[in-house]
């Protein structure tokens, strides 16, 4: 399946060596889990338009965001789930909070799944490990979201190139996310 997605901007990484160039298009094709091309609306139009899904977005597309902090941010930390705001509120919980809990492998699984899906909604695309417990790793892996096992010491390879992964977000001017895409999937969309 082909969709084109049409923005205001395409947007690099800033560690990316090609962040300087101004003309890189205001739109991707993503063909399957993969950028098939990158480029000026009209011209992938006029290549793709005629088999392809379009999606149209008020905002800029960036390669997403890289979490250094998803360790501290699944596995110290407490998402509550929305049927619990009433007795711990709608904010992540750390600390003596945290630890009043009594947590189990249930409960901090479907935490890091509440954990991951906020930061989706934020743009999120990379998070960096290792983690630990088990069912944290395992609602990780089966979020789709890519992770390294051990934090990178050098740059992330999140860059928007012709047969990259089609790991996308987009930001309105805001700051907001309206989209994030994994492998070319929609996992958040603003509504």
């Amino acid at each position: 399946m082909l969709t084109l997605h049409r923005v205001r901007g395409v947007r690099l990484a800033a560690d990316d060596p090609r962040a300087a160039e101004t003309d890189l298009g205001h739109a991707v094709v993503v063909e399957g889990a993969r950028f098939a091309a990158i480029g000026p609306y009209e011209e992938l139009f006029a290549a793709y338009g005629d088999r392809a899904r379009i999606r149209e977005w008020d905002g800029i597309l960036t390669p997403g965001r890289y979490e250094p902090d998803a360790v501290a941010l699944l596995e110290s930390t407490y998402w509550p789930d929305p049927r619990e705001a009433g007795e711990l509120g709608n904010e992540p919980l750390t600390g003596d909070a945290l630890a009043a809990l009594g947590m189990t492998d249930a409960r901090w699984g479907a935490s890091a799944r509440r954990g991951v899906q906020r930061l989706l909604a934020a743009g999120t695309t990379v998070l960096a490990g290792p983690f630990t417990r088990p069912a944290v790793r395992a609602a990780v892996e089966r979020s789709g979201i890519r992770y390294y096992p051990q934090a990178p010491t050098g740059p992330r390879p999140r860059v928007l190139v012709p047969t990259g992964a089609a790991d996308f977000a987009v930001f309105a001017d805001d700051g907001r996310c309206l989209v994030t895409a994994l492998d070319g999937r929609l996992v958040f969309r603003r509504q």
